[in-house]
């Protein structure tokens, strides 16, 4: 999180993984850097690109939210966790309006006001990221389910299940936003600009904020990154073997092209910026960045790596949710209901390709007894 480049005692922050330095007093090695030019491109770039982020962001998990609360039954573990992943990511898109207008005048409504919001940006970006790697396990849960003969948990314990597993993942990640509650605060600059951003004390202030770095990583990354491929290749390896379930040709080809575009996504929004943070939290380790054109350069690359990383809150609706034909099916009932035309909605009832792939015979002969099974599945 920290630049070791003074700007002339102005140092610039756009939120979590800007262009911070240690205080003056920390500083005795820095030499100066005047990042006018970094400020001027944020000013103009961040607030573009999370006024377009907001919009579709808001559009698409709002009616997530507002379908599975109003229509759709919450069934499997991974209804619960989609349902989560939507108030996340609407959460960190609620903050966005706040980084664009600092980024544009500076931090101007308060040290409680910085606190909450760091801490509702790292919490709810963690938490989403923690429930993608979650979502992958439960369907990876419903491959395994379906080549064993094991009972289904009834529906009092499926709903304890889903409390608990959420619980977890929700405090997990408001562990890791409560350093932003504690260190971020508003600081003043000789300029008069004001900033929200993290104020070590003296002893943490290297080892701190590296620490933080990584453990965001490994946690918002790494750590869901590996569970993806992990579960993802098994259901790819059961996705190739479903000829004997009936599913062929074009659907099992949708089927992987679902599980690519999941990888495929995650990969192109989130590898970049956290290469970024990595970069930057070995930086702190072993002050490798003294030039000063190669510390500006790099809080442009945090800038446009962390936009396209909060890209991802706008795609989780398509990829886990609108592509599925259930929920296709309740949207047109909702269109039914506001006087909208029906015309189609018949098509909306076809059987979920790739969750015929995920059951075995045993499974399929006894689906009727097993309606309140807490699995999930892809749905194409």
């Amino acid at each position: 999180m920290a630049n070791h480049l003074d700007s002339d005692h102005d140092y610039y922050h756009e939120h979590d993984n800007s262009s911070e330095s240690y205080e003056d007093e920390y500083a005795d090695y820095h030499t100066l850097c005047d990042k006018q030019e970094v400020r001027s491109f944020a000013g103009v770039f961040l607030p573009v690109v999370y006024t377009i982020a907001l919009i579709l962001g808001l559009a698409g998990n709002s009616l997530v939210i507002f379908v599975y609360l109003s229509h759709k039954r919450l069934r499997t573990l991974t209804d619960v966790f989609i349902l989560n992943l939507a108030f996340a990511d609407l959460l960190l898109l609620l903050t966005l309006p706040f980084w664009a207008a600092d980024a544009v005048n500076g931090w101007q409504i308060g040290t409680a006001a910085c606190k909450i919001t760091s801490a509702m940006y790292t919490t709810n970006f963690t938490c989403s990221m923690l429930l993608l790697a979650c979502i992958s396990i439960d369907r990876y849960r419903a491959l395994v389910r379906g080549s064993t003969t094991a009972h289904a948990p009834t529906r009092k314990t499926a709903q304890r299940q889903r409390i608990i597993l959420c619980l977890i993942v929700w405090a997990l990640a408001i562990l890791l936003g409560l350093p932003d509650m504690v260190f971020y605060t508003v600081i003043q600059h000789n300029s008069g600009r004001q900033a929200c951003r993290a104020v070590y004390p003296h002893n943490m202030a290297r080892t701190g904020k590296a620490t933080l770095e990584l453990v965001e990583v490994s946690l918002s990354f790494l750590l869901p990154f590996l569970v993806m491929m992990f579960c993802y290749c098994r259901v790819g390896v059961a996705l190739n073997r479903a000829a004997t379930a009936g599913v062929r040709g074009m659907k099992r080809w949708k089927a992987f092209r679902v599980l690519i575009a999941v990888v495929g996504v995650f990969l192109l929004t989130q590898l970049p910026y956290n290469i970024v943070k990595l970069i930057r939290a070995l930086d702190v380790i072993y002050i490798f960045v003294t030039e000063c054109e190669v510390s500006k350069n790099l809080d442009r690359a945090n800038q446009i790596t962390e936009s396209l990383a909060l890209t991802h809150c706008c795609l989780n609706p398509v990829l886990y949710v609108f592509i599925g034909s259930s929920f296709k099916t309740h949207m047109l009932k909702i269109a039914k209901h506001c006087g909208q035309t029906g015309r189609g909605y018949r098509h909306g009832n076809e059987q979920p390709a790739v969750e015929i792939s995920l059951r075995s015979e045993a499974q399929t002969q006894n689906h009727s007894s097993s309606g309140n099974e807490d699995t999930s599945t892809f749905t194409i």
